[in-house]
């Protein structure tokens, strides 16, 4: 269809058709295209006010790609799309039903909800956040046997002396800033950032791709090192709670700034069970830092790390999270608060060269 109709249609070879001509397309050819496209392309048609289709944009669509033309002329004819919510769809498996539940948990327009059911393939799966999850459970695990101790490791005289944690006599060894979420103080800790994990990174990285929820989650993970580094001077640093905080909060905020568009089920009880859970994990972070360490003068981890990943959240992250199909490098937004955060790890990095030798920083001593 796609050769020789445009050649009929287009002989000058403008790369358009009028609007009269392109439904004429599809009166006659509808039958053949899956009826997800032929509704958005129905909507497409009636959103150019110019009377001209671009035929890049067919072509778009049918490839599952969309551009910002494409995406303002959809949302120009976006009332035909309303006339059949994705939630009324009937018949489907269970495989479509998960990707419908994901596309309701997490976007807030129902033309980008329909896209996103219509586009996801499962290829890739959500590998970034299970992988992740699988190697902390699994170093978990490990130092389980090894220390002896499933709850408080911490207390463990050996616990910080792994080569995964922060430690501020060893900020040298740069993996260490994003190596200490492999590593936790207790069953309990890996219990409350593995459930907010899963239960949000997963849809999300369904939604947004691996790239995209791996840049907030690592982007959490450094600057709630870097964070601690700067504010918490003689702390060590445990946990994945940066990149995990970072993943919620951006949730929660993305939420809350399309309240009215969002249509899961219970929001309101589940965000304030996620904030519960957040307050929870936070308030043991903040008690065990101020506790008596078991074994001084090396004080407890410090909590400044979540609220490192919260700010990253709050910010770059929402900015990730907020239009789904635009490309990264095609927001402004996202390069102004990207920059800021380069500038926030460029000034953190001459901080921990210089500024613990000029403050004559009291150090902990080596593990």
């Amino acid at each position: 269809m796609l050769p020789e109709t445009k050649n009929k249609y287009d002989p000058d070879n403008s790369g358009f058709i009028s609007t009269e001509r392109f439904k004429d397309l599809l009166e006659a050819h509808g039958s053949e295209l899956d009826p997800h496209k032929l509704e958005v392309l129905l909507a497409l048609a009636d959103g150019n006010a110019d009377g001209k289709i671009c035929y890049q944009d067919f072509v778009n669509l049918m490839s599952n790609k969309r551009s910002n033309s494409f995406r303002r002329a959809i949302l120009q004819g976006s009332r035909q799309l309303k006339g059949c919510s994705l939630s009324d769809e009937a018949g489907l498996g269970l495989s479509q039903r998960l990707v419908r539940h994901v596309a309701y948990e997490t976007l807030p327009r129902e033309v980008d909800r329909k896209w996103y059911f219509d586009s996801y393939t499962y290829c890739p799966p959500p590998w970034f956040i299970l992988a992740i999850t699988i190697a902390e459970v699994a170093v978990f695990i490990y130092y389980g046997f090894k220390l002896d101790r499933l709850v408080l490791q911490v207390s463990s005289p050996s616990f910080l002396k792994s080569p995964l944690p922060y430690h501020p006599q060893l900020r040298a060894q740069a993996w260490r800033y994003f190596s200490y979420i492999f590593m936790h103080t207790g069953i309990e800790h890996l219990s409350l950032n593995m459930a907010m994990q899963l239960l949000v990174g997963v849809p999300l990285e369904m939604v947004h791709g691996a790239l995209r929820i791996g840049l907030v989650y690592l982007c959490g993970v450094l600057a709630g090192s870097l964070a601690v580094s700067v504010t918490d001077m003689t702390a060590p640093v445990v946990g994945s709670s940066g990149g995990v905080y970072a993943l919620v909060s951006a949730h929660l905020a993305n939420v809350v700034m399309n309240w009215s568009g969002m249509k899961c089920q219970f929001k309101l009880f589940r965000m304030a069970m996620a904030l519960v859970c957040m307050s929870v994990e936070f308030g043991r972070a903040v008690w065990l830092r101020f506790y008596p360490p078991a074994f001084p003068p090396c004080p407890n981890p410090s909590f400044v790390a979540h609220l490192g990943g919260v700010l990253v959240g709050l910010t770059l992250g929402v900015v990730v999270l907020q239009n789904y199909e635009q490309r990264l490098q095609e927001q402004s937004l996202f390069w102004i608060f990207f920059c800021v955060y380069t500038l926030f790890v460029l000034c953190a990095v001459f901080w921990n060269i210089f500024a613990y030798s000029l403050l004559d920083v009291r150090m902990p001593p080596l593990p």
